[in-house]
């Protein structure tokens, strides 16, 4: 049968207890939006969250948070080929490569009307 939101819990009372006594007194994550050991910017942070009942909903919730109610994306969604090795040494750039892309044809397309 398919786990619920009303099914038991899959730890017990006691390995509850043993993980909470084993957690750090302090957090230290720079990447937090955050910082989670002071309890007012906790609570400031987590005053307006977004919930939803479905994948889809939720999706739609992010997205008017982002952009604003009725905005629409700035992107479009397209498909281009590159040759193998100029992908590998695009991706080996580091996260951000897309945008890096989108910068340097942005900066050809300017060149081009000057």
């Amino acid at each position: 049968m398919k786990r619920n939101a009303t099914s038991k819990p899959s730890i017990s009372p006691e390995q509850m207890a043993a993980a909470l006594a084993a957690a750090p007194d302090r957090v230290d994550d720079p990447d937090c939006p955050y910082d989670p050991n002071d309890p007012a910017a906790v609570a400031q942070y987590w005053q307006d969250p977004i919930t939803s009942h479905s994948l889809t909903e939720l999706r739609g919730k992010v997205a008017a948070r982002r952009r604003g109610p009725g905005r629409a994306s700035a992107k479009v969604s397209t498909t281009i080929r590159f040759d193998a090795d100029v992908l590998a040494a695009l991706k080996a750039t580091g996260p951000g490569w897309q945008t890096r892309i989108n910068d340097v044809m942005r900066e050809y397309i300017e060149a081009r009307r000057s």
